[in-house]
C-alpha cells in the first residue's frame, strides 16, 4: 500500500480485515444518494470515480439506486489497499465498473474525464487536503462534483451510544477521525479556493436495526480497534456488553429478539468545480 495512506489506515484496513468490513458496516440511506444525484446537473451517462471504495458498499448503494441506475457510463474505483481491493472485486460485479489502485492525490484518472467524484467514509484519512482538492479538480470536467459521504452513530440521540464513543475515544488517539472535523480544513487550502465554489452540507437522520452482535461487529471493524492486541480487542467487547445490559437506556424494537434501535447520521458534503 503507498506510503502516502495514513499508517493506521494501512493496518486497520489491511489483509484480514475486510470481510468483516464489509459485512459489519452499514450501507447509505437512499435520501443520501438521491441528493447526490440531484447534485450532478449533467443528465448522462456519467462517468464516475470512487475514491476509497474499499469493499464497494457505497458502490452496491449507487448502482442499486433507481436514480443511479441506468445514470453510469463508467465508474472507476480507486482502493490503495490491496486486501478491500479483492473484497471489492468479489462484491460489485457490474461491467460498467473497474478497480485499481491509487490515492486521493494520485489517482490515475485521465484529465477532465469524471462528471462526479464520490468518497464515501474515507475522506478523512486525507493526507494532504491542497494536494487533494488540485487533483480532483483535475479529473473533474468543468462543473463537476466532488460528494462526500459519512454514515455515523449519532451519539446526540442515544444514551447508549454516546457511553460507547465516550470509551472508543481511548483507542483513537492520533487517528483523524471524521467526527473531529479535520478534514474541513480543505476548504481554505488554495487548492480547493482556486478550483471549487463553496461546499455544501446536508445531514441525514435515520434508524437501524441493531443487535449485540452488530455494535460488536461494526465497533471491530473500526480501524483503531481491529488493530489492538486479543486482549484489549476484548475488553472493547466488554465495554460494549456491559453498556447494552443497561436495557432501561435502549429504544427496543423487539425485545424478544433483542432488536433495539441503531440511531445514525449520514454526512453529504458537495463541492462544484468553477
Amino acid at each position: 500500500m503507498s506510503a502516502k495512506v495514513h499508517t493506521l489506515a494501512q493496518a486497520g484496513f489491511g489483509a484480514g480485515t475486510n470481510e468483516l468490513y464489509d459485512r459489519a458496516r452499514p450501507s447509505y440511506k437512499p435520501s443520501a444518494i438521491a441528493h447526490i444525484r440531484k447534485a450532478v446537473q449533467t443528465s448522462g451517462p456519467l462517468n464516475i470515480v470512487e475514491l476509497g471504495a474499499g469493499t464497494g458498499i457505497f458502490t452496491r448503494a449507487l448502482l442499486a439506486h433507481p436514480d443511479w441506475t441506468h445514470a453510469v457510463n463508467e465508474l472507476r474505483a480507486v482502493e490503495p489497499s490491496a486486501g478491500m481491493r479483492e473484497q471489492f472485486t468479489k462484491t460489485v460485479t457490474d461491467p460498467r465498473v473497474s478497480i485499481r489502485e491509487g490515492t486521493f492525490d494520485e489517482t490515475g484518472i485521465e484529465d477532465g474525464w469524471a462528471d462526479l467524484i464520490v468518497i464515501a467514509q474515507a475522506y478523512h484519512w486525507c493526507p494532504d487536503y491542497n494536494k487533494a482538492a488540485v487533483e480532483f479538480a483535475r479529473v473533474l470536467k468543468q462543473g463537476g462534483v466532488v460528494a462526500l459521504i459519512w454514515n455515523l452513530e449519532d451519539r446526540d440521540r442515544s444514551a447508549w451510544v454516546a457511553q460507547l464513543r465516550d470509551r472508543y475515544e481511548s483507542h483513537e488517539s492520533g487517528t483523524p477521525q471524521f467526527r473531529l472535523g479535520l478534514w474541513r480544513a480543505t476548504f481554505s487550502t488554495p487548492g480547493y479556493q482556486a478550483n471549487f465554489e463553496p461546499p455544501e452540507e446536508e445531514v441525514f437522520e435515520f434508524v437501524l436495526e441493531g443487535t449485540r452482535d452488530i455494535v460488536v461487529n461494526r465497533a471491530c471493524s473500526k480501524s483503531y480497534i481491529a488493530i489492538l492486541p486479543p486482549d484489549e480487542k476484548q475488553k472493547v467487547i466488554d465495554d460494549i456488553d456491559s453498556v447494552l445490559k443497561q436495557k432501561d437506556i435502549l429504544k427496543w424494537i423487539d425485545e424478544d429478539k433483542g432488536i433495539f434501535e441503531y440511531p445514525y447520521t449520514t454526512t453529504v458534503v458537495l463541492w462544484r468545480k468553477k
